[in-house]
């Protein structure tokens, strides 16, 4: 694009004009812009609680604590060396984990199915620790 040009797609994105006339800055600043514009367009829902956080946080000076599945974000990978062997875990969208092309629903009984015994699935892949046990009873 021409110099021209940046600039006046500058207006139309920020609807003023540019602040600087330096090219490096006006390409950055406006793919990043475009990329915000078509983010947005993608992820309504989370510009929306993210919206609703900031009006809470404005009208009462803070956040409630936010509210955690504790299941790995889709697309994670977890690896777990077991008995000689290597074990994959994809994190599927649905918040399934796939296996070896089988589908679990929990990462426990994925941990039993390769183990053969009862684990916690999030300490068998190492998502949490085991805790040390307390003297004098259970913990």
């Amino acid at each position: 694009m021409t110099m021209r040009d940046l600039r006046a797609q500058w207006s139309e994105l920020f609807e003023n004009d540019p602040p600087v006339d330096q090219r490096r800055f006006l390409e950055r600043r406006i793919a990043y812009r475009l990329q915000e514009l078509a983010w947005s367009k993608h992820h309504a829902a989370e510009l929306d609680a993210n919206r609703a956080r900031i009006a809470l946080l404005v009208d009462k000076g803070k956040l409630p604590p936010r509210v955690r599945n504790g299941k790995p974000m889709p697309g994670s990978v977890l690896i777990r060396h077991f008995a000689g062997q290597d074990h994959v875990v994809t994190v599927k969208a649905d918040g399934d984990f796939d296996y070896r092309g089988q589908s679990f629903t929990s990462l426990s009984a994925l941990a039993k199915h390769i183990t053969g015994t009862p684990w916690s699935g999030p300490v068998f892949f190492g998502l949490r620790s085991a805790g040390t046990k307390t003297k004098g009873g259970p913990r």
